[in-house]
């Protein structure tokens, strides 16, 4: 066996059992993370990633109202009745699912932020690979063994993981829940995700050595085993000191996996663990068949899950609130795809291209970032929503924006220059990002168009993108004095279709929709 391959394996090893019944594994050093955990030391920031596994209905989640009938056609078998759907304040053109009523008032109290119809270009519809683009970042057809997390600059730091945990870092620098180690925190020599247990009869920990094994190849592997072990077996007490330090005090649902898993996050966070990421999943969302009841469509599957996600989501920011510490965490959800807007003759939904992906917290710009999206009037098996947001733009924004890390640090980690949308409230610019691009008129145009934005002074960049994800042009790129402006933009050979406009100016972003017709 390969030493490259042994080490992956030997860090991904299940060391069995955990906290409150549910396996936890700590998720190793890597140089990002360890920036990650150096500032949430200072400014104690705190990002839990929920995993929706098996690819979430955006449009049975997010309603677009505004479209209702065209919803309706594509799909007569599932879709809810317009009274059932729960209204958000200050929009009437988009409602959420009857299951997301603790949600809905997360949202109406400013609490959630709604990122629309995010993707990648060129789809995969595989739950694998989809799976792996989300968590590696990669590009459609690229394939990379390391984790958008884990890859960062781990060859600067080759020793691990001997001196870990230590004086600087004795807490876990990321923290998974579940079965599985997530590909997003691979290095780019050795797993950075370790299985956290409490056995009984572990490895003897002396003076951080570990007992004698052979001076052979199979020894030294051996000894290497050993120290995980050791590691582990270290980062397993840290949790379960942070853990004593505190109890929950909101009321979680009953049997639910994922309120059981947010309820130790809460716990370890205000325990004083400084652990900056943390990663839970909710599975069963690959809802081909029978996703509604068929004699009530607001009920069914996908709405139990939807009530899971929404019931565990509330408890947790109540009881983050409770605990004092709602004002340093954010959560957010992520999922393989969305599904297909037409629905299939089993009462479900296959595979599709686009979804929404909510981010919570008190720190977050509320409400949408986007438009609705787009639904044919007689939509086909083939038709699927078009992409308003790279998924790594999502990411690059919580790098950003939440933990605060420079941009050219963000670039290493997702190379491509994605933008960052304003999610977070970052800023007084983010405040204002939503009034500085007004919407182009005509529009939708056929030859020509005229777009007004308001400068804040010094370089303005207004960038057009195919709602594939492409740059198709660069509208303008230059300095322009405080105050109102105008531009126009010429067809000039540009095919009809989707197209949005992106604006960045002195740190400040927005984006509108733009339709080309002919």
């Amino acid at each position: 066996m390969k030493r490259r391959d042994f080490l992956h394996l030997a860090n991904t090893a299940v060391l069995s059992t955990a906290l409150n019944g549910l396996p936890i594994r700590t998720l190793g050093q890597n140089p990002l993370l360890q920036l990650l955990a150096r500032q949430t030391a200072e400014n104690g920031k705190v990002m839990v990633f929920i995993q929706l596994i098996g690819g979430n209905d955006g449009l049975n989640t997010i309603i677009p109202i505004d479209q209702y009938s065209a919803l309706a056609n594509a799909r007569p078998n599932l879709v809810i009745a317009k009274n059932k759907l729960l209204p958000l304040n200050g929009t009437d053109t988009t409602g959420l699912h009857p299951a997301l009523g603790g949600l809905r008032n997360m949202y109406n109290d400013g609490l959630m932020n709604v990122v629309q119809s995010v993707s990648y270009p060129d789809q995969s519809f595989s739950h694998f690979r989809a799976t792996d683009i989300w968590l590696t970042g990669s590009d459609s057809l690229q394939y990379l063994n390391t984790g958008w997390l884990g890859r960062y600059l781990s060859e600067e730091h080759p020793g691990y993981p001997n001196g870990y945990p230590n004086s600087n870092f004795p807490h876990p620098l990321a923290i998974e829940i579940g079965n599985e180690t997530s590909i997003a925190l691979m290095g780019t020599d050795v797993c950075m995700g370790m299985a956290i247990s409490t056995i009984d009869s572990f490895y003897n920990i002396i003076n951080n050595e570990v007992a004698s094994a052979p001076n052979s190849k199979a020894g030294h592997e051996l000894t290497f085993l050993r120290y995980v072990a050791q590691q582990s077996h270290e980062y397993t007490s840290a949790l379960q000191n942070a853990a004593a330090k505190a109890k929950n005090k909101a009321a979680y649902p009953d049997s639910d996996a994922l309120a059981e898993q947010l309820k130790i996050v809460a716990r370890l966070i205000a325990g004083g663990l400084n652990t900056p990421v943390y990663i839970v999943s909710l599975g069963g969302f690959d809802t081909h068949a029978s996703q509604v009841d068929s004699a009530d469509t607001s009920a069914g599957k996908h709405s139990k899950l939807l009530g899971k996600l929404s019931a565990a989501v509330a408890a947790f920011f109540d009881d983050c609130r409770q605990l004092n510490i709602d004002d340093r965490v954010a959560a957010m959800t992520i999922s393989e795809f969305g599904r297909r807007i037409k629905s299939n003759a089993s009462v479900g939904t296959d595979h599709g291209t686009a979804g929404p992906v909510m981010v919570f917290g008190s720190g977050v710009n509320p409400g949408f970032i986007g438009s609705n999206p787009v639904i044919p009037e007689h939509a086909t098996v083939y038709d699927n929503l078009e992409m308003q947001h790279d998924f790594r733009s999502v990411y690059a924004s919580v790098l950003s924006d939440w933990f605060e890390v420079e941009r050219a640090i963000l670039d290493k980690v997702l190379p491509g220059n994605f933008e960052v949308l304003p999610i977070f409230r970052k800023n007084k610019q983010s405040a204002a990002s939503t009034e500085m691009l007004s919407q182009n008129f005509p529009n939708p145009f056929t030859n020509n168009t005229t777009v007004p934005f308001v400068s804040q002074g010094g370089l303005v960049s207004i960038e057009l993108y195919h709602s594939d994800g492409r740059m198709v042009r660069t509208i303008t790129k230059q300095a322009y004095p405080a105050g109102p402006h105008t531009i126009t933009i010429s067809r000039d050979g540009l095919q009809s279709g989707i197209y949005f406009m992106h604006m960045a100016n002195l740190g400040a972003r927005a984006v509108k929709k733009v339709i080309i017709t002919d």
